[in-house]
């Protein structure tokens, strides 16, 4: 009977060793996009094509801060009518990037 539970207990542990140590496999672009800064911008200064493209795609969010990084991209932080947060990512152009 020891023997049993004794197997068994090695026999779960290793199952769970298995899975505890999951490499996980990614290709580095979210790396690079996180680490790279964005500055507050005034909303002005966000060109007319991200401010349309804002108004078309999502007509119920206000926006609430915009930032700018050195690669022309825009975090546009917006508000929606039932006052939750959320982040949109857009570069000059105002086409939606997926960050």
């Amino acid at each position: 009977m020891k023997k049993l539970v004794l197997a068994t207990a090695l026999a779960l542990g290793g199952l769970s060793l298995g899975t505890a140590a999951t490499p996980i496999f990614h290709d580095g672009i979210m790396d690079e996009v996180l680490v790279q800064d964005f500055t507050e911008i005034e909303i002005s200064e966000v060109p007319e094509a991200v401010t349309s493209a804002l108004a078309e795609a999502y007509p119920e969010v206000t926006l609430v801060k915009a930032y700018k990084n050195g690669e022309e991209q825009y975090k546009l932080e917006v508000s929606s009518e039932d006052g939750s947060t959320t982040e949109l990512f857009a570069d000059t152009e105002g086409n939606w990037l997926e960050m």
